[in-house]
């Protein structure tokens, strides 16, 4: 009886192929199936749709019940096992990074509609990191779809050559050459779209074949593919298409030629889905849902992050989200060099005036790093692990004559340097760095062996005859080619440099192009990704803000991600959520044009904490600090209920103060002003809201000290020792400023309740809050220590060396029990003083042969 059932459950996933579930179970009671094995052959369905669903990684957001079809590969399938078999080939486990792949691409074409469905037009969003497989997982998702019967698959592959030619290759390599008679190409790797006479002979009924066109985001192409489409119609209505937009946030939001061809392609294919893939969402989370555009209203999926990824908050750290505490967020690795500001205009021309004729100066931190790259190429020769390529880059800005301007000085380092080589204090100094830096970043903190200076060195010689210096950009014929045999090169450049191009065997960034979005900014990273063989030796030379801005974006990115994965445990849908987006002071989300149909968000400070990390260092600016904290603690002690004094603990806690005595502090203290989530009228706007509903009006404040600290005096009888909070160490300290990341504890959060509290989450603290103060606010101050020396194992951090003592202060919020209040306000990056280099989308509307 089980062999017949597991035959005919067959003969129904057979079916599968032609039809979907619904129409399948119609076709079984055509067969005269019985009733209880149709339930049995649904029940089975179900539950291997239920696994797809309920995979732990990566997470969807869902637009209603989709018909879950697809349930993972199937043994007659062709296309997804070559792919298997290649990466195998390529060293990838079949255990941990093949299962992780089937899964993810698995669970993208499980929101895809059937092929055979009369009728769809599919919009989804696919979340990666910056150079962490994402054309690995979307050439996946087109194997397993190409499996099940999609026909024609478009590739959207950025705006430049270079890029499309990538893609082109790898996806030849993966999917045409393992299968050459499955497939039909109307692109190859030296020739963009180009119209052919006869659409019938792709799309006839004849041709049994999968299509595949990769295709620039360029308005001369894509209106002829979408000319060609269009009077290819009569074909099409039978043929299931799968259009995928590599690097989706660029020049695919908002443009006034591309966004409305893509549109205009998929009118021409009754049965498509368009699923966009990037690691900037930022754009694309903030389109109309409403218009007929490419909001992702069908699916979101956030895919896990890679083993052994090397990304935004791995080298540079992140700040604390809610409800963290300050041991498990990370500082990143000792990898980020400081370039300082005195250094720019030897790099790059400070105005377009300056641009012609202009003439980089090698200055002693770029020398730096153009010799700590030779050395790390050594280094791996000496290794012999892992990417046979060795790549550094330079990258100061957009102009491709800037460009240019570097290849003589550049040449001529390298020149001298070959020259120098028999020079015994020249070496000397190479030694010297090569120490320096291996010992900041310790080999065997990544599973490797340190390469001496004395092992390395006779591999100089060749390291510096197989160099070259490769101008890289629109305007420049050389390319960095890593098709014809292992690579060394510096390469100097900017867009064509800038998004989806890997950059192979990356060690070494010379980076201080200014810019003015997210998206922007990130997708400059191309210093992300994997390093296997090599993790210990990667270095990136930047500016101390442009290293902040990429500490931001780090929490940026870690808080979207969270955001998505709380809507998937709240059953939230993409047409019911939005994704909030942290602000900055400097930076714009993303583009201004991309931002059109954004509202600025209402804050709710219900559930949250909010709490300083920058601050100023001055004493007039401190002083008047401390003055508004000293105020507070007088006035919280001449009104409140009880006053708990837990000074053995080096705590105070001063019950039921009004709420006017914490609107009053708010209007003296001063938060840093690069700090757009720590505004005084905000939160004080916000607090008056409640009070209105009866929420809000009383507040517990508390003094939290430390008992290394020496004593602080908020009032009399009110004394705790000073706190310790370090900087984030940088190179060249900017005046008047001080960064340290994060000043409270979770167990801070609960220092006005009661019983146990040490081992509660922090969801726990909410709910405890909820039921012992639903309605009370916490406020703490904290006196720092203006020295505050770093504990010696810190490495990237530094003396706080503030001219006073550092009043840090931490609000905490109650969870309302029914609807909250919010408050608005604009923010608006004042970029009138910051000479910034925005992506030059000209290539967009030019003519492309």
């Amino acid at each position: 009886m089980t062999d017949e059932f597991d035959d005919m459950y067959e003969t129904f996933k057979a079916i599968l192929d032609a039809f979907p579930p619904s129409e399948a179970v119609k076709r079984l009671e055509l067969m005269g199936v019985r009733e209880d094995v149709i339930q049995r052959i649904r029940d089975r369905h179900e539950q291997q749709t239920i696994r797809i669903k309920e995979l732990e990684e990566p997470h969807a957001v869902v637009l209603g019940n989709r018909d879950t079809w697809y349930t993972g590969p199937q043994p007659k399938d062709k296309c997804w096992p070559a792919i298997e078999e290649l990466l195998l080939k390529d060293g990838w486990s079949r255990d941990i990074a093949i299962r992780n792949l089937d899964d993810s691409s698995t669970r993208v074409v499980s929101l895809l509609n059937h092929p055979k469905e009369k009728k769809f037009s599919t919009r989804g969003l696919v979340v990666g990191y910056v150079q962490s497989g994402k054309t690995t997982n979307f050439t996946s998702v087109m194997a397993k779809a190409a499996d099940r019967g999609y026909k024609l698959f478009i590739v959207l592959a950025g705006i430049h050559n270079g890029l499309r030619r990538q893609t082109q290759a790898r996806l030849v390599q993966q999917l045409v050459e393992p299968n050459p008679s499955l497939w039909s190409q109307l692109t190859d790797l030296d020739k963009d779209f180009t119209p052919t006479a006869n659409p019938a002979s792709y799309f006839g009924n004849s041709n049994k074949t999968r299509v595949l066109c990769v295709v620039k985001k360029n308005a001369t192409v894509l209106r002829k593919l979408a000319v060609w489409l269009d009077k290819a119609a009569d074909y099409l209505k039978d043929c299931p298409a799968l259009i995928i937009d590599d690097e989706a946030d660029q020049a695919t939001v908002a443009t006034k030629s591309i966004n409305p061809l893509i549109l205009s392609m998929m009118k021409s294919l009754p049965r498509s889905a368009y699923v966009g893939y990037t690691a900037s969402p930022f754009a694309n989370l903030l389109i109309d849902p409403s218009a007929e555009d490419l909001y992702p209203r069908d699916f979101v999926v956030n895919l896990p992050k890679p083993q052994g990824h090397f990304g935004t908050e791995v080298l540079f750290g992140r700040y604390a989200l809610d409800g963290e505490d300050p041991g498990q967020v990370d500082d990143g690795y000792d990898m980020i060099r400081s370039v300082p500001d005195d250094d720019i205009p030897c790099v790059r021309p400070q105005t377009k005036d300056d641009v012609e004729g202009f003439e980089p100066i090698i200055t002693d931190t770029l020398r730096r790093a153009v010799e700590y790259f030779w050395l790390v190429t050594a280094a791996r020769r000496v290794r012999r692990t892992g990417n046979p390529h060795n790549t550094m880059l330079i990258h100061t800005s957009v102009n491709t004559a800037v460009h240019n301007s570097f290849e003589r000085p550049l040449q001529r380092l390298l020149n001298r340097t070959a020259e120098t080589l028999t020079d015994t204090a020249f070496i000397s100094r190479l030694r010297d760095l090569w120490d320096e830096e291996t010992a900041l970043v310790p080999a065997e903190d990544f599973g490797e062996t340190k390469v001496s200076f004395d092992d390395l060195v006779s591999e100089l010689p060749g390291v510096l005859s197989s160099c070259r210096i490769i101008m890289d950009n629109s305007g420049s014929e050389a390319r960095l080619d890593y098709e014809n045999g292992p690579v060394v090169a510096i390469a100097v450049g900017g867009n064509t440099l800038s998004r989806g191009l890997t950059l192979e065997g990356l060690s070494v960034s010379y980076f201080v192009r200014a810019v003015s979005a997210y998206d922007t900014l990130l997708q400059m990273g191309r210093w992300f990704g994997f390093r296997n063989g090599y993790a210990d030796l990667p270095r990136i030379w930047m500016t101390d803000e442009l290293a902040e801005w990429f500490r931001h974006l780090a929490t940026v990115e870690t808080e979207m991600r969270r955001d998505i994965d709380i809507y998937i445990t709240e059953s939230e849908t993409p047409l019911t959520f939005a994704v909030r987006l942290r602000t900055h002071p400097a930076l714009r989300v993303t583009a201004a044009a991309k931002m059109r149909d954004a509202v600025t968000a209402a804050s709710s400070y219900g559930g949250q904490r909010v709490q300083t990390h920058y601050f100023h260092t001055n004493a007039d600016w401190l002083s008047g600090n401390t003055a508004a904290a000293r105020n507070l603690v007088a006035a919280a002690l001449s009104n409140a209920v009880r006053v708990e004094d837990r000074s053995a603990e080096d705590r105070f806690v001063i019950r039921d103060v009004p709420y006017d005595v914490v609107t009053d502090f708010l209007a003296s203290y001063k938060f840093h002003e690069k700090s757009p989530e720590n505004d005084a009228d905000l939160i004080s706007g916000y607090i008056r809201k409640r009070v209105a509903v009866g929420s809000l009006r009383r507040w517990n404040i508390a003094i939290v000290g430390s008992s290394a600290g020496q004593p602080f005096d908020f009032a009399p009888g009110v004394s705790v020792g000073r706190n310790l909070r370090s900087r984030v160490a940088t190179t060249t300290p900017t005046p008047d400023f001080a960064d340290i990341k994060t000043l409270m504890s979770r167990r801070d959060a609960a220092v006005d309740l009661a019983g146990d509290t040490a081992k509660l989450t922090e969801d726990g603290i909410i709910n405890e809050r909820r039921v012992q103060l639903p309605d009370t606010g916490l406020l703490v101050l904290y006196p720092i220590d203006k020295t505050s020396e770093p504990d010696p194992g810190k490495k990237l951090r530094a003396p706080l060396n503030a001219e006073e003592d550092v009043i840090g202060v931490g609000l905490v919020f109650p969870k309302p029990q029914r609807g909250d209040s919010t408050v608005e306000k604009y923010i608006s990056a004042d970029l009138s003083g910051v000479r910034l280099e925005d992506e030059d989308l000209s290539l967009l509307e030019g003519e492309d042969a």
